[in-house]
């Protein structure tokens, strides 16, 4: 337990038949006559609270968008840092400023309140979904899709156990994750944080990571000392998106999806997790943050989850009725704590208002609070003497960030994670040889780790040196591992070369992204850098190692027809010596797919064998004759046919118009029908329009005569329409309300309209809205697809 010294947190709070009351420290605590059980401690203390601080229980701001003195004044249950947020403004804070602000939010939360009313201590949580990656020097583990390729569970509990510690270290109670989506569209964006597209796979490293971050139901250390409280994201289904998209629909017999994506579900309550986040998106059209019969009827009802279910950020606005600052639909279906980054002040006094007017019942805030404070009292901050952060276990132990033992199992982990698809004889690499390594991603290690790596999409401005200090770039660890096999190792990001090496490494891949960011139309790698790099050394003659870096598995039959051998090595994070360990055979190739790889350039992924050029379980080990094949090289998508711009670097064609209630919008600028168009800036001056609908006006874009593809809109919609839009192209009409809703908020994103939503196609294109509406555009072309291609937002 988490106790130490005495604080002002009134161990009144869990007592029961009291008997009398004294003052400790300027609060009233109470004396408990006889020992209390988890109902009567957790009743007693509901029932001596405001309604003020009962609703603050429900709020979870964001460390940017409030100070200690809001915590005092209004006493949030818990707070979190965002993907880009960071203590006092830095998101590059040094550690010991991330337990400083824990300790200054400790502290107001629990200065004693007037009346004997008892001070609930706050809790901090966090996006630790790789480690500690929010905090500069911590050791970043491989992400969930590469974790998933080991298969072992013993691994990633001490993974877990790692990064609870690592997370302890810098004052924080409460880690979002572990992720068991099961994605089924490898187009999602966050398809890197699932295990596998086998619920199977998933259900079982999840359940393993619980352990690791609480410690195991029945263990002495559970939630004490190196441990912090999971949650198991996102209730359910956030892989199963229709086109992979972020935060939208899945469709289909509720029992049929339960049974796909639910089923990790029971493993991890199984386990002990405290706390489930719901999930962006919806089921059968129904938003999952007011989805009752899931929330409660489900989880709680069929599953049996007792522990508390908290919003994702600001997911609860997304319910129809719903704004971020107003919403007691989201409490009355089950959620328990609102993530509400910013409009904390307004959600609290809707919520305090919607109580007293009867809205949300007094039985639902007191059930919603007391599942707040069960996760606390178990993880002993509830406690007579429970200590603030940096007084409580490894509270300050900086050393424990990136410590040599934690690398040690994430370079374990980068191993086992390894999965070799083709080996033509070159792996293992010869002792004595002279190794080139190139691309631009050997030296990267913000490449190798991808996103939610210290800000929230990742980036390549992240230097090793500023950014990763202790940390083993991929380029680093063939080093060292090529010394020790007495050869050498020579790092050309260009491929260039004085002398002919023996062998080249070509290091490529994925840049850095999350969430929505990360959402692609195809499943195709367009990127031919890394492809270049091994055509140059076949005609070289010069054997060849890809080390392909992604979230997903990709097309890429090019690259693996120009290697001689090719390993899909994820997303690997800080401790690339762990790839050099595969490479030259001090450990074995262990690791195999969890998730089917396409065969065809048809620009969708596949689940299962049909399709897929490697099935799941696929995987040579290094003693294995890996030779594949030539494979079809041949792809729609990278040799689209002739492609005319309507519109482009702000400029419209010569045969385009542009007309709004029947007058012209020459070059898309002006005022007319209801619509005002006027440039703005995306890439360069001027590049772009924005375009702003009154109610009922509608905007046509036509040409003389049709011309040949499908469109391709490069547009970004700020706010969800507020009443329906609708797209016309040539004589179909569509309505992409929905749609347009799923983008807005998520930057620039691509339309594509094919023949799939809009048969024959035709000359012109018109948006059309009921209400106001603020769109940006920044292109418009026509373009030839591969036939089928799908209609995507």
């Amino acid at each position: 337990m988490r106790v130490g010294l005495l604080t002002a947190v009134a161990f009144a709070a869990l007592a029961a038949g009291c008997t009398q009351t004294r003052v400790e420290n300027g609060s009233a605590v109470a004396v408990p006559a006889a020992p209390m059980d988890e109902d009567a401690r957790i009743a007693d203390l509901v029932s001596r609270m405001s309604l003020e601080r009962k609703v603050a229980q429900l709020i979870q701001p964001q460390i940017n968008s409030f100070t200690a003195a809001d915590m005092e004044r209004y006493r949030f249950g818990s707070y979190l840092n965002g993907g880009n947020g960071g203590p006092y403004g830095d998101e590059f804070a040094p550690a010991s400023l991330w337990l400083k602000l824990a300790d200054e939010m400790w502290d107001a939360s629990v200065a004693p309140l007037p009346g004997g009313e008892p001070a609930i201590p706050t809790i901090w949580g966090t996006d630790a979904v790789h480690g500690h990656t929010n905090v500069v020097g911590a050791t970043i583990f491989p992400h969930n899709i590469g974790l998933g390729a080991t298969r072992d569970a013993d691994l990633i509990r001490r993974i877990g156990s790692a990064t609870a510690a690592e997370i302890e270290a810098t004052g924080i109670d409460w880690n979002f994750s572990p992720t068991v989506a099961i994605a089924q569209d490898d187009r999602w964006g966050r398809t890197y944080e699932s295990y596998s597209e086998d619920p199977d796979i998933v259900a079982k490293l999840g359940a393993a990571l619980v352990e690791g971050l609480q410690g195991g139901k029945g263990d002495p250390d559970r939630l004490g000392n190196g441990r912090v409280i999971a949650t198991a994201k996102h209730f359910f289904a956030d892989g199963g998106t229709a086109q992979g998209v972020d935060q939208g629909d899945v469709n289909g017999d509720i029992e049929a999806l339960k049974a796909l994506h639910a089923r990790p579900y029971p493993a991890a309550i199984a386990a002990g997790v405290e706390t489930i986040m719901a999930s962006f998106n919806s089921i059968n059209g129904v938003k999952m943050h007011g989805n009752k019969a899931l929330l409660t009827d489900v989880l709680r009802g069929e599953m049996g989850f007792t522990g508390l279910v908290v919003g994702d950020w600001n997911a609860h606005g997304q319910i129809a009725g719903c704004k971020v600052d107003d919403c007691p639909q989201a409490l009355n279906a089950g959620l328990d704590i609102y993530m509400v980054p910013d409009d904390w002040k307004g959600l609290h006094d809707s919520l305090v208002r919607q109580v007293r007017d009867g809205t949300i019942s007094m039985e639902r805030l007191d059930e919603a609070v007391g599942r707040v404070l069960r996760v606390k009292l178990r993880a002993g901050l509830l406690e007579k003497g429970a200590l603030k952060p940096s007084m409580r276990g490894l509270g300050g132990r900086y050393a424990t960030l990136g410590s040599a033992e934690h690398r040690a199992v994430a370079r374990e982990a980068v191993a086992k994670s390894q999965v070799v698809l083709k080996n033509d004889g070159v792996l293992p690499l010869a002792r004595g040889a002279k190794v080139l390594v190139a691309g631009s991603a050997a030296d990267s290690i913000a490449q190798a780790a991808g996103g939610w790596t210290l800000t929230w999409q990742g980036g390549l401005e992240l230097d090793n040196a500023t950014y990763f200090p202790g940390a083993t770039s991929i380029w680093a660890g063939i080093a060292s591992a090529a010394r020790e096999a007495g050869g050498s190792a020579t790092l050309s990001a260009d491929g260039s070369y004085a002398s002919k090496p023996d062998v080249a490494v070509v290091v490529f891949g994925e840049t850095p992204y999350a969430e929505f960011e990360g959402d692609r139309k195809t499943a195709v790698f367009d990127d031919e850098k890394g492809l270049a790099l091994l055509r140059k050394f076949e005609a070289a003659g010069i054997p060849a190692v890809a080390l392909f870096l992604s979230g997903r598995p990709k097309w890429v039959n090019r690259e693996i027809n120009a290697a001689d051998a090719f390993v899909a090595s994820w997303l690997p994070g800080s401790e690339g010596a762990g790839i050099a360990d595969v490479l030259y055979g001090k450990r074995p190739a262990t690791g195999r797919l969890s998730f089917s790889w396409p065969a065809a350039c048809d620009g969708k992924p596949v689940n299962g064998p049909e399709g897929a050029l490697f099935q799941v379980g696929y995987g040579l080990p290094l003693t294995a004759n890996g030779a594949l094949a030539k494979l079809d090289e041949t792809c729609g998508y990278l040799s689209a046919g002739p492609s005319a711009d309507w519109f482009v670097d702000g400029k419209l064609a010569r045969d385009i118009t542009v007309t709004a209630g029947g007058s012209a919008l020459p070059n898309l600028r002006g005022s007319a029908g209801g619509i005002t168009a006027k440039g703005i800036d995306r890439k360069r001056q001027e590049d772009a329009r924005e375009i702003a609908f009154a109610p009922g006006a509608s905007i046509v874009f036509a040409q003389p005569r049709n011309g040949v593809g499908a469109y391709r809109i490069a547009y970004n919609l700020p706010a969800q329409p507020e009443k329906p839009v609708k797209l016309t192209v040539g004589s179909n009409t569509i309505d992409v309300t929905r749609q347009l809703a799923l983008s807005a908020g998520k930057g620039w994103r691509e339309m594509i309209i094919t023949e799939s939503c809009a048969p024959g196609l035709g000359p012109n294109i018109a948006f059309a809205s009921e209400g106001s509406l603020t769109m940006q555009i920044s292109a418009i072309a026509r373009e030839v697809m591969p036939e089928g291609a799908d209609c995507s937002f």
